[in-house]
C-alpha cells in the first residue's frame, strides 16, 4: 500500500453504549483493517468524538463514511487531509538505558520528549509529535535498550472555524 492509502476519520457520535461495536463493525464488514482508534468524550457530554485512522482503497472508505453517516448515533462522520487540520500522537517508551545518560538526554531533548519516571534503572519517556515524528524516535530510542513502547493513536482537530 502506498503512503496515501492511510486514512484519518473524525466521527462525532452519541455518548452512548454500543456506539464503537456499531462503527468497528461497518469498518469490519468492508473489509477495512482500523490501525489506531481514539474515543473520548467531548466538552459536551452527551457526544463522544472517535479519531479512526486506517489504511485502504479511496473507493470502500467512500462507502464506509457513507454507512457510518446512515448509523442512528453517529452525528457525522468525515475523512480528514493533510492541511486542513492538526493532528498528534503521544508515545511511551520504556529504556533499560545502554548508553549514558548525556547521550541520551541529548536525544531526549532534540526530540521535545520528557523523561517521566526514573524507577530499578528503568526509564519511562513521554513523547508527543506526528506520526512520523514518534516513529522517527522510537528509531532512535530503540538502539538504547528500549524494552517497551504504547502509543495512544492519532488525536485530530480540524484549523479554523470549520468544526471537526
Amino acid at each position: 500500500m502506498k503512503p496515501n492509502d492511510t486514512h484519518t476519520l473524525s466521527i462525532l457520535v452519541a455518548n452512548k453504549p454500543g456506539v464503537l461495536v456499531r462503527v468497528a463493525l461497518t469498518f469490519a464488514r468492508r473489509g477495512y483493517n482500523i490501525d489506531s482508534l481514539v474515543v473520548s468524550a467531548t466538552h459536551n457530554p452527551k457526544f463522544s468524538r472517535m479519531t479512526v485512522t486506517a489504511k485502504g482503497d479511496r473507493t470502500i472508505l467512500e462507502q464506509i463514511i457513507t454507512q457510518l453517516n446512515k448509523l442512528i448515533d453517529v452525528i457525522h462522520a468525515s475523512e480528514h487531509v493533510l492541511g486542513t487540520s492538526v493532528d498528534r500522537e503521544l508515545s511511551l517508551l520504556k529504556l533499560k538505558p545502554s548508553a549514558s545518560k548525556a547521550i541520551l538526554a541529548k536525544h531526549i531533548r532534540e526530540h521535545h520528549a520528557k523523561v517521566i519516571d526514573e524507577t530499578d534503572g528503568y526509564l519511562i519517556i513521554a513523547h508527543m509529535g506526528t506520526t512520523d515524528d514518534l516513529n522517527a524516535f522510537e528509531s532512535l530510542i530503540s538502539k538504547y535498550g528500549l524494552t517497551e513502547m504504547t502509543r495512544s493513536g492519532k488525536l485530530l482537530m480540524t484549523k479554523g472555524k470549520e468544526t471537526t
